[in-house]
């Protein structure tokens, strides 16, 4: 696609095959990140994909959907016929341009710029949905933020009321406000986190967010089951996204996802069609989940 305006195109076999790919040293010093500063800029969509219309005619609401793992999730499913909105905090650029992507590809994108920490935002989240597209059909619960501390006496009170609110009482809040009106099929998918399951010594309260999030997901499903609305997660590893520059150093950034048994980190774009799978029939017997997208880790 040589007139593709975003992102220049890129060669599947460096970015897939090379080992090990390292990332320039570079930091940023606000949470949770700006796309447009890091260096690489992370791959969001694959256009090699020949889209099949799985979504069409759907809308998806995705918290964090402005950059990282959210703009890759909200431009696939996009390609696939759905309408996306986007809450987001306040990164404004990233939040536009990917809507400019979502609308070359010719579906609407409502942008909501609010805290999503506050309960009252996800109200108005849900309204102002209802308001321009009339329906909601997916719900990706997917922000979040993540500050890492050598030690647990190091967390603050303020530091973990933060992280808590951000990574699961927001998924709470958006899941109460949507699901008078889900109907049945409808499919709610979160983001969890390989530090689910295997821990993350300078991430304490980070993982025990992600770990409330694996349960919430299979407490929900069971709850839902009987309205036939899916609930499933994903399982990131190391996935270059703005929130990895923010929230480790230069050094570490530099060798992150190295430790992986493929020996990189994973591009936002190829995360994507997990969650196109659970937003899909595809997935249709498929609740209470969760995909584990990690570089070959065992967890």
């Amino acid at each position: 696609m040589n007139d593709y305006p975003f992102i220049p195109y890129y060669n599947f076999e460096t970015v897939c095959n090379q080992q090990p790919i390292t990332f320039p040293p570079q930091h940023q010093s606000v949470q949770p990140g700006i796309e447009n500063e890091m260096n690489p800029l992370p791959i969001f969509d694959n256009q090699n994909d020949v889209p099949s219309g799985k979504l069409q005619g759907k809308v998806a609401i995705i918290s964090g959907g402005d950059s990282g793992i959210g703009r890759a999730v909200a431009v696939l499913f996009a390609k696939e016929g759905c309408d996306i909105v986007i809450a987001y905090l306040n990164e404004h650029e990233d939040a536009n341009y990917t809507k400019e992507v979502i609308e070359y590809y010719g579906r609407k994108c409502l942008l909501i710029a609010c805290d999503l920490r506050k309960e009252e935002s996800s109200t108005q989240v849900i309204n102002e949905t209802l308001k321009t597209f009339g329906k909601v059909d997916i719900l990706v619960n997917n922000c979040g933020v993540q500050f890492p501390q050598n030690s647990i006496l190091d967390i603050t009170a303020e530091q973990l009321r933060n992280t808590f609110e951000t990574n699961i009482f927001s998924f709470f809040y958006l899941t109460k406000a949507v699901l008078p009106y889900l109907e049945a099929n409808a499919s709610i998918i979160n983001t969890s986190s390989i530090t689910a399951f295997a821990g993350k010594k300078n991430l304490i309260d980070y993982s025990s967010t992600k770990g409330a999030i694996t349960v919430f997901t299979k407490s929900l499903a069971l709850s839902l089951a009987d309205s036939k609305i899916r609930v499933n997660a994903v399982a990131p590893g190391p996935i270059w996204t703005p929130l990895i520059p923010a929230s480790f150093t230069a050094e570490e950034v530099s060798i992150f996802g190295t430790e992986t048994p493929l020996k990189r980190a994973g591009q936002p774009f190829e995360l994507a069609p997990a969650y196109l799978y659970l937003a899909s029939d595809d997935s249709r017997y498929v609740t209470g989940q969760i995909i584990h997208v990690n570089g070959g880790t065992i967890v």
